[in-house]
């Protein structure tokens, strides 16, 4: 039997029913562990010390063999691997767009992504709060936790005026939308958190299950994924920090775009680099905003 360590929410446990469906239901056993990202509610992510707060603990079950397979959403690893594990596969990617929600009475179709200017927008990650900024600077935004039906309740509930939330979220738990305005946010605007929409099988390092795991791996996706987390590393690796980053690949040839925006949203550095390796793309992407003054604006 493969234990399958994962957190208690609706979309991990979603993401670690559908990694066992993948290798056999019969076959597999899920262990709910929580994280301290899970159990600190009342901080924002920005204001948390530390990379890993929603993985260390899932990490120390896989190395104490109380788990034999973690199943993270990828944009929360930090991009070091720990000691001892290693990433097996990467599942194929979902839709990585930003989704941005919005109550009828907030919805203005004559705006900029239909909404009206002085609106409360509430968001968990700090990336989403810059990159509105920079486009919207007459929003109110505000910090928002929680699941993801908790964050769609709180905009249902009218303590924000929007919302926005990763999409893969949204059609992962197919969470009913009736009565809000949904915009997928363009990648013209909004590049995602780097392997956004992504899954991540961590394993043991020379585990008897790698085999089983790697099987299941998604080729296009693993190397969308490690340009995305190489430039996120070139910039010390955190998952909450205003970093944005996507790439495609066409042909066999990886079109990789970055950016880095102020918390406050007052400026951005955007570019892109294309070639056929993930980890050169990545630094090289990052070598150049950093050229360009990217650091301070982190």
């Amino acid at each position: 039997m493969i234990k399958i360590g994962t957190r208690g929410s609706d979309l991990a446990l979603w993401q670690a029913n559908h990694v066992a469906g993948l290798i056999g239901r019969e076959k597999t056993e899920i262990k709910v562990i929580k994280t301290k990202g899970d159990t600190i509610q009342n901080v924002s992510f920005d204001k948390m010390e530390g990379k890993a707060f929603f993985t260390k603990e899932i990490e120390d079950a896989l190395l104490n063999r109380e788990v034999d397979l973690a199943v993270h959403s990828m944009k929360d690893l930090p991009t070091d691997d720990t000691k001892g594990l290693r990433i097996g596969a990467v599942i194929k990617r979902e839709d990585p767009s930003d989704l941005l929600l919005i109550r009828e009475e907030a919805y203005d179709s004559s705006s900029i992504f239909n909404i009206k200017a002085d609106a409360k927008v509430g968001t968990s990650s700090l990336r989403r709060m810059a990159q509105i900024k920079n486009a919207v600077n007459s929003l109110d935004v505000l910090p928002l936790r929680g699941n993801v039906p908790t964050r769609v309740g709180k905009l249902r509930d009218g303590n924000f005026d929007a919302i926005i939330i990763a999409k893969a979220g949204i059609i992962r738990l197919n969470i009913d939308l009736a009565e809000l305005r949904s915009v997928t946010l363009p990648f013209s605007f909004f590049l995602p958190s780097p392997s956004q929409g992504a899954l991540a099988l961590q394993i043991r390092e020379n585990d008897g299950i790698a085999e089983i795991v790697e099987s299941l791996n998604h080729a296009d996706t693993e190397k969308a994924v490690s340009a995305e987390r190489s430039f996120l590393k070139h910039f010390g690796g955190g998952c909450h920090v205003p970093i944005g980053a996507f790439a495609n690949i066409e042909k066999g040839i990886i079109q990789l775009t970055g950016s880095v925006t102020s918390t406050d949203g007052k400026e951005t550095l955007r570019y892109e680099v294309s070639g056929d390796d993930p980890e050169v793309l990545g630094e090289k992407l990052a070598a150049y905003l950093k050229s360009r003054g990217a650091d301070k604006l982190l």
